[in-house]
C-alpha cells in the first residue's frame, strides 16, 4: 500500500460532522424572519446544509439557501454564532448563523418562498422566539440575536448554550 492509500484510508476512518448555515434577518423594529418548512414541525431561520462536497463554505451556503428559500440574494454580515450540536440519530452538526441585516419594506414584500420546502414565513418578536423554535435552535437564535444587538464577538455555543454558562 502506498502512502497515498494509507492517507485515504485514514481520512475515510475519521468521524463525520454535518454543517448547516443560516441567516438572521430582521425588520426595522427588530423582529426576526422565520420560515416554516413542510418537511418538519416548527419554524427555522432561512438556511440549510453546507454542500462541502462541492467546496461550499458556510457563508456561501447561508446566502445560497436564502436566495433559494426566500428569493433574497443579499450579502451577509458577520458571523454571529457557531453551535456544536449533538444528535442521537445523526452525526454532530456545526451550525453557523450570519447577520442577514435589516430588511426594508420592499425587500419583505419581495419574499418568494421555495414551495418545494416552505409553507410560510413570519416576523417574530425576539422574546417570542422560544415559542416558535425547537429548544436548541431557539437558544442558538436568541444568542445570535443578542450578540448582533450588543456588538459582541461571535458566540461559541454547544447545543445552543455557551460552554461556560452553568
Amino acid at each position: 500500500m502506498t502512502t497515498t492509500d494509507d492517507y485515504a484510508t485514514y481520512i475515510a476512518s475519521l468521524p463525520r460532522v454535518l454543517a448547516g448555515a443560516a441567516a438572521l434577518y430582521r425588520d426595522a423594529t427588530g423582529r426576526v424572519l422565520l420560515v416554516e418548512p413542510n418537511y418538519r414541525e416548527g419554524w427555522v431561520l432561512p438556511g440549510g446544509t453546507v454542500e462541502s462536497d462541492r467546496g461550499e463554505s458556510p457563508r456561501t451556503a447561508a446566502r445560497r439557501e436564502s436566495a433559494e428559500e426566500i428569493g433574497l440574494d443579499l450579502p451577509l454580515g458577520r458571523l454571529l454564532a457557531v453551535d456544536w450540536v449533538l444528535g442521537a440519530a445523526r452525526p454532530p452538526l456545526v451550525s453557523y448563523i450570519y447577520d442577514g441585516g435589516v430588511l426594508d419594506e420592499a425587500q419583505l414584500a419581495s419574499i418568494r418562498l421555495q414551495e418545494e420546502e416552505l409553507i410560510s414565513w413570519r416576523l417574530v418578536e425576539p422574546g417570542e422566539l422560544p415559542a416558535h423554535l425547537p429548544e436548541a435552535l431557539g437558544l442558538r437564535v436568541q444568542e445570535a440575536y443578542r450578540v448582533q444587538q450588543s456588538g459582541e464577538g461571535t458566540a461559541e455555543l454547544e447545543n445552543g448554550r455557551r460552554p461556560d454558562a452553568s
